[in-house]
């Protein structure tokens, strides 16, 4: 086995000396193997960009005009003297984790991953590995998630509750993946299903590249609640309480979050309820990924670092923690900069 480690971590970021590549780079590189869309791991200024087919198209959507080649789930291509393949790891469409292997020495970096399956990404595959890199944005055990049909009926119940009163229920959501697993999850026979301009936009790509999701409507200018009664709008969450909410009326909002399940922060949010759910693996899905992969060496990025790390350590991994500009489910983001929420 080579002595050398395939994967090293740089102030440019993750580093593979050889195949000279990058995964989820934070500055500018040649070369970038992206494991999903959202902007803390898919940046502008690359020279080549590699993803997934799936991920592809919100990559352009947000990035612009792009240099990129897409691959499918389990396609291994030859990069140097590095053999890459990119597996799912259920995040969001077209997410990915990304194997590397050099000289019989396999790593994965994992990106964000979810380990249910939320009907909408390809589910979860865990790759064996020597070296596994895992985020651990939930990474402590009161993070547990209930299964998604209580979450669903527990948000149309709120919806409809509203909608009987007279109200315009305002969702909170980050408009790549989360919102869209969230219109999945709604009883259209209730009201019309409303969007922001930034989730309609993300609703259209989708929808362009094969991906069903119910009928929604732009919540344009002339959009508003007498035109739309019972209506459900999903918007950022920066758009709840703002001038552009006002136009529907009377209205109680909600947030879609892992976080919704520490109270205070729940007490802390503008919004009238808080729905607790995550396109992040909660702690036992944490736990389960990492064993699965059989991997002994484990690298932690973005969450509660310091906490899972001792944990993984006192329960026989050789963990440690790596400092990354990953930032996963941000609340307080004021758009999807640092999203997978």
């Amino acid at each position: 086995m080579s002595q050398h480690p395939v994967l090293t971590f740089t102030p440019e970021g993750i580093y593979c000396p050889a195949g000279d590549f990058y995964i989820d780079p934070w500055r500018r590189v040649d070369r970038a193997l992206i494991t999903h869309g959202h902007s803390d791991h898919a940046r502008w200024g690359m020279g080549r960009y590699l993803a997934t087919h799936d991920a592809l198209p919100v990559m352009r959507h947000r990035l612009g005009e792009i240099t990129a080649e897409g691959m499918a789930y389990g396609e291994e291509r030859m990069i140097g003297n590095a053999n890459v393949s990119f597996h799912p790891a259920g995040h969001v469409p077209g997410s990915a984790q990304i194997r590397v292997e050099v000289a019989g020495q396999v790593w994965v970096a994992s990106g964000d991953y979810k380990v249910i399956d939320d009907g909408l990404s390809t589910p979860f595959e865990p790759v064996r590995c020597h070296h596994f890199i895992t985020e651990s944005t939930f990474g402590l055990p009161v993070f547990h998630w209930e299964p998604q049909k209580a979450i669903a009926d527990e948000l149309n119940a709120w919806w409809r509750t509203c909608a009987d009163a007279g109200k315009t229920a305002l969702l909170g959501a980050y408009s790549l993946g989360k919102a869209q697993r969230l219109i999945t999850m709604l009883d259209p026979s209730i009201g019309p299903i409303l969007c922001h301009t930034a989730v309609e936009n993300t609703n259209a790509v989708m929808r362009a590249q094969g991906i069903t999701l119910p009928e929604t409507t732009l919540a344009d200018k002339d959009v508003t609640a007498k035109a739309h009664p019972r209506a459900m709008v999903i918007a950022p969450p920066s758009a709840l309480g703002s001038a552009w909410s006002k136009k529907f009326g009377a209205q109680e909002s909600g947030f879609a979050s892992g976080w919704m399940a520490i109270r205070g922060i729940r007490r802390r949010r503008a919004g009238d309820r808080g729905f607790v759910i995550s396109d992040h693996a909660d702690w036992d899905g944490l736990l389960w990924a990492i064993k699965n992969t059989e991997a002994e060496n484990i690298y932690v990025t973005h969450g509660y670092t310091d906490i899972f790390t001792r944990y993984l350590n006192d329960s026989g991994w050789n963990a440690q923690v790596i400092p990354t500009q990953f930032e996963g489910e941000n609340l307080d983001a004021s758009d999807d900069s640092g999203e997978a929420a």
